[in-house]
């Protein structure tokens, strides 16, 4: 099944792409097609670690804020405090697995919901950003230039002439290696689909499902913390007031997109990249092809509600399905 959505997907994705070359020139560029490699390689960062919460069946709403405060945190500590950078980056990378460290205890020992719970991080987490940096607009100095290259540095690909590929894609890499191989090959990953598909069932099988979920909101606010990392090197400053908005809903979106059920206990990293680069595209398609530019929106929430609509069918038809053949192996037997 996960692989037939990830085909599923992959096949939308050509579409979507021929089409746009069909009708704007521009699309197929050097320039253009770097460019998307370099936003789905970002956002696929984020998006896997929303992945990891929706496996257990939670929710991440939260991203889009810590993307803010680490992206204007990251700069403000070393322009403004003038830290020294390895001590920036070990202090935003700890206030990052920190906030998923407490949405997990939140959710797992008071027992509050995911949605409650990561909302008001979405609110609070910009809210600080905001009050330290005074609302204003915060970034880089030119001797941090070297430093911005992990974002905006290109590899040069010598069978492929004019074409170099963005440094981002190989974070990116590293991360949908590291996650398809724990959700799939470990212990652990079997644990959080476990966790997904009934966390009653989960805890009568010995899992301790507390601790997974708060692995999941660590993964996924860690992600997010080295995702605005790179989102702030690569445009050179942060805005706190705008910086990081509707990211989340760009991550979940992707993941959704890619097979990861809202309803937890399916999810692959190969579709989430996918379906980040589906986004991508589709964002990419409107401001080539038509002058509305402030549709993006409209398409995102589109795309989240037919995803919703085609995972609540296919697990009907699953069911229906199953019922049908268990119906038809007791018919035989008697």
């Amino acid at each position: 099944m996960q692989l037939k959505k990830t085909l599923g997907i992959t096949i939308l994705l050509a579409i979507v792409c021929i089409v746009t070359a069909l009708i704007s020139d521009s699309f197929l560029s050097g320039y253009n097609v770097e460019n998307l490699i370099r936003r789905t390689a970002l956002f696929g960062i984020i998006s896997i670690g929303v992945a990891f919460v929706i496996v257990t069946g939670g929710i991440d709403l939260s991203v889009g804020s810590v993307i803010c405060l680490v992206g204007c945190g990251l700069p403000w500590l070393l322009t403004t405090h003038h830290w020294p950078l390895p001590l920036a980056l070990v202090a935003v990378a700890g206030v990052s697995a920190g906030i998923g460290l407490l949405h997990g205890l939140i959710i797992t020992k008071l027992r509050i919901q995911p949605f409650i719970v990561t909302l008001c991080g979405l609110l609070l987490y910009r809210g600080i950003a905001r009050g330290f940096t005074d609302d204003q607009t915060v970034g880089f100095g030119a001797e941090f230039k070297g430093l911005r290259t992990l974002a905006t540095g290109q590899i040069e690909l010598p069978f492929i002439h004019g074409f170099a590929l963005p440094a981002p894609c190989i974070f990116l890499l590293t991360v949908a290696v590291l996650g398809a191989v724990f959700l799939n090959r470990t212990i652990y990953g079997r644990y959080l689909l476990a966790l997904g598909r009934s966390e009653e069932a989960a805890r009568y099988s010995g899992i301790n499902t507390g601790r997974m979920t708060v692995l999941a909101y660590v993964i996924s606010s860690t992600l997010a913390g080295f995702g605005g990392v790179l989102f702030v090197l690569d445009v050179n400053s942060a805005q706190p007031v705008d910086f990081g908005n509707f990211y989340e809903l760009y991550a979940i979106a992707a993941a959704v997109l890619g097979g990861c059920s809202l309803r937890g206990g399916e999810g692959t990293i190969t579709g989430v990249i996918v379906g980040s680069a589906l986004i991508q595209v589709l964002r990419n398609m409107i401001t080539l092809t038509t002058k509305h530019h402030n549709m993006e929106f409209a398409i995102i929430g589109a795309v989240i509600l037919v995803g919703v609509i085609a995972d609540e069918l296919m697990k009907r038809y699953g069911v229906r399905r199953r019922a049908a053949q268990a119906l038809l192996a007791e018919t035989k037997r008697t």
